[in-house]
């Protein structure tokens, strides 16, 4: 076994790919990137990355810093190199996750000549570069026919090794485009004035992106000029972006990322950590940051006989009824596994309480017969009340929940069979760190998604974050329910959703003033 507990391929040398990770918003990957990712035994990746990205992973991950971060942790080039080299002599299948591309100011040459030196075979896997990414998010379009015929990017800091700097300002003032300087905020005096000496008009408008196509994008603009003042007094932090020429006065007309509806906003997602990535994703989109803070886990049931009865008599029952995708998932997913598929289904009706459960049934080839107008037991019984006298009904369920259901269909004259198909567990705590940017403040919505959740916000938060509730931390709940469970335990909600789904959740947080 090697040292990351993967067996090597006998004589086998591994393989290692420089894949280009993008700018920062986590879309902007390739295709071929997120393939390796969900491929790779290891993943090496740059502390510019979106941790985001590593939800693709099924292995293990290593973070690697060039320079010196907050956690204090260093790792030099050349140690980068010999972890790549020693862990594709071992057979593995290696991912070095580059922010940006890898071949442009990323120090990805070096990585592959490194490689090739010993005869280590790899690929390369291009990125969204940092100057694209942050021109197009920011509204600045880098060529335009009327500005612009030319774009040149620029190092703004150098190597300190070599004798001495290549940089030809006289050339950089006179070129007729747009100049993006990578790496200049630290040197944006210097460079302002290297330019506007050589003959660069001080009337140049200029940017600088900071933290470009993620929810913590700022762009200050002015004149050349005064560039370095305005930069000064917004206290824009790394990593930044300097672009200079006519392009950046589109910006105003065009600048349509910071006009998303969740642009800039924080928000604690809730969900279960294995569900936690398409919510993510779906944040994302709308321009926010999701954070993840699972406060519930779900498991298998603590006896499968039950569920195994009820599948073998599934020809016995009318209606199967489907109170949320866990319980698609548990239910379905146990049929399958048995070797069945849809065809047991034939016979008999299925109703779903949404949208978003009715979607889940689909993913194993079925349609929901019943849903209803709003997403709740109450409005699913009434539903389907009319259909089910004297009818057989089974329901997989959780360990726990409301029973209201269940109660309004006997009253119908329904035999209902209650099964449960997973287990709802609250968790002890939340991931360290969630719990610290809770401390300091660093998020601005939670998105409760049932009613317990909300109960366990007083047992799970910080102190410091329960007194924020209302102020700067505000709530959101996913149906009225969820609201008054809050509410009962004396913590304020700001948002509700028009409908129990987490579209019309992200949209009342949206919309919430």
């Amino acid at each position: 076994m090697t040292d990351d507990g993967h067996k090597p391929a006998a004589g086998r040398l591994g393989k290692v790919y420089l894949v280009g990770a993008g700018p920062g918003d986590p879309g902007l990957i390739t295709v071929r990137g997120r393939e390796l990712l969900q491929l790779a035994d290891l993943v090496l990746y740059d502390g510019l990355v979106n941790p985001q990205l590593l939800l693709h992973v099924h292995s293990r991950t290593e973070r690697t810093c060039r320079v010196q971060s907050d956690t204090g942790k260093h790792l030099p080039q050349d140690e980068i190199n010999a972890r790549l080299i020693a862990a594709a002599k071992q057979g593995l299948t290696v991912v070095r996750l580059k922010g940006g591309d890898p071949f442009i100011f990323g120090r990805g040459t070096e990585e592959a000549a490194a490689l090739a030196a010993e005869g280590i075979p790899f690929e390369v896997v291009p990125g969204i570069t940092a100057a694209t990414g942050a021109a197009v998010y920011a509204g600045i379009s880098l060529t335009h026919r009327d500005f612009a015929s030319a774009v040149a990017f620029v190092t703004g800091h150098e190597s300190p090794g070599k004798s001495r700097l290549s940089l030809d300002y006289k050339a950089l003032a006179r070129f007729p485009g747009t100049l993006v300087f990578y790496m200049g905020l630290g040197h944006l005096e210097e460079i302002v004035t290297a330019l506007i000496r050589e003959g660069r008009s001080r009337d140049t408008p200029a940017a600088v992106v900071s933290r470009a196509t993620t929810p913590a994008q700022q762009v200050v603009t002015a004149k050349l000029e005064e560039l370095p003042n305005a930069v000064s007094r917004a206290r824009l932090p790394a990593p930044s972006l300097v672009v200079i020429g006519e392009c950046v006065t589109v910006r105003e007309a065009i600048n349509w990322f910071e006009q998303l509806p969740l642009f800039g906003k924080r928000i604690g997602v809730t969900r279960p950590s294995h569900q936690f990535l398409p919510i993510a994703e779906q944040i994302v989109r709308l321009g926010g940051e999701a954070i993840p803070m699972p406060m519930i886990e779900i498991g298998p049931p603590d006896d499968w006989e039950p569920v195994d009865s009820a599948i073998d008599r599934l020809t016995d029952y009318d209606w199967v009824i489907f109170t949320s995708q866990n319980g698609v998932e548990g239910f379905l997913g146990r049929v399958w596994e048995q070797g069945r598929d849809a065809r047991c289904f034939g016979g008999m009706r299925l109703a779903a309480i949404g949208e978003q459960t009715a979607r889940s049934l689909e993913r194993f080839g079925l349609k929901a017969d019943l849903i209803p107008a709003d997403a709740n037991g109450e409005a699913l019984a009434a539903a389907i009340s009319l259909f089910v006298e004297g009818k057989r009904v089974v329901w997989p369920k959780a360990n726990r929940g409301r029973d209201v259901l269940p109660k309004i269909l006997a009253e119908r004259g329904a035999t209902v069979d209650e099964v449960v198909v997973y287990r709802n567990q609250d968790l002890a705590s939340l991931p360290s760190q969630t719990q610290q940017r809770l401390v300091e403040g660093n998020i601005d919505w939670i998105a409760m998604s049932s009613p317990s959740i909300a109960r366990n916000l007083t047992r799970l938060l910080p102190r410091e974050s329960l007194e924020k509730i209302g102020t700067t931390i505000r709530l959101a709940a996913i149906s009225p329910l969820t609201a008054e469970a809050a509410q009962e335990v004396g913590l304020p909600v700001a948002a509700t959703a028009s409908e129990s789904t987490w579209d019309a959740m992200l949209a009342a947080i949206a919309e919430a003033p």
